[in-house]
Parts: C-alpha cells; sequence; structure tokens
C-alpha cells in the first residue's frame, strides 16, 4: 500500500494551495481519507478527512477555509486551502485507513511541505 502526496509549496499568506494524495496498492477502498499536519514542537493534528460515504470531519481552526474532498473512483483525497494563515505552515501528511482485506491499518504518505510567509 502507497501513499503519494503532492502540491505542497509556499505561497503568501490569503493566497491558496491544493494538496492531492493517491492511495494504491489494495483492492479494497479506505474507509477514510485525509489529512495532518505538524508543525516542530507540537503533536501531529487531524486537519480534515472524509469516510468512504462522504462523512467529513474538519479541524474547527480551519473550517470554511479548507475543503476536503475525494474521488472514489481514483482513490484520491484533496484538500484545498485558501486564505491560508502563517499559522498553517507545516508538514502535511496524508492519511488512510483501511478496514477490510489483509492489508487493513492505518497508512500515512511521506509529508508535504506548506509555508506560508506574512
Amino acid at each position: 500500500v502507497q501513499l503519494q502526496a503532492s502540491g505542497g509549496g509556499l505561497v503568501q499568506a490569503g493566497g491558496s494551495l491544493r494538496l492531492s494524495c493517491v492511495f494504491s496498492g489494495s483492492f479494497f477502498r479506505p474507509s477514510i481519507m485525509g489529512w495532518y499536519r505538524q508543525v516542530p514542537g507540537k503533536q501531529r493534528e487531524m486537519v480534515a478527512r472524509v469516510s468512504l460515504d462522504g462523512n467529513i470531519s474538519v479541524h474547527a481552526s480551519v473550517k470554511g477555509r479548507f475543503t476536503v474532498s475525494r474521488d472514489n473512483a481514483k482513490n484520491t483525497v484533496y484538500l484545498q486551502m485558501n486564505s491560508l494563515k502563517s499559522e498553517d505552515t507545516g508538514v502535511y501528511y496524508c492519511n488512510s485507513q483501511l478496514d477490510r482485506g489483509n492489508q487493513k491499518g492505518t497508512y500515512w504518505g511521506q509529508g508535504t511541505l506548506v509555508t506560508v510567509s506574512s
């Protein structure tokens, strides 16, 4: 099983970025796909996640600014980040939970750096 994330980079405050993450290596679709972020000295925190049937959870700090979505046919999850703030800076990790088959478990992508300059 692999998660391949892309889309990070440097952006000015108020700008936008879109992250993408492709899940591969299993016949089954992940029950949950989402994004976490981590900054130095802090624990990794959930930013947004979406279930296979479309239920969405979003961290309070990004509500109204970030949108998570998934394309089940492509096993891809997206994170559209608008109105970015300096405090959104961090390494963003794609996460997937697989509940079926012999590869059940939680999987992480390699992390993509998002830097928001003020």
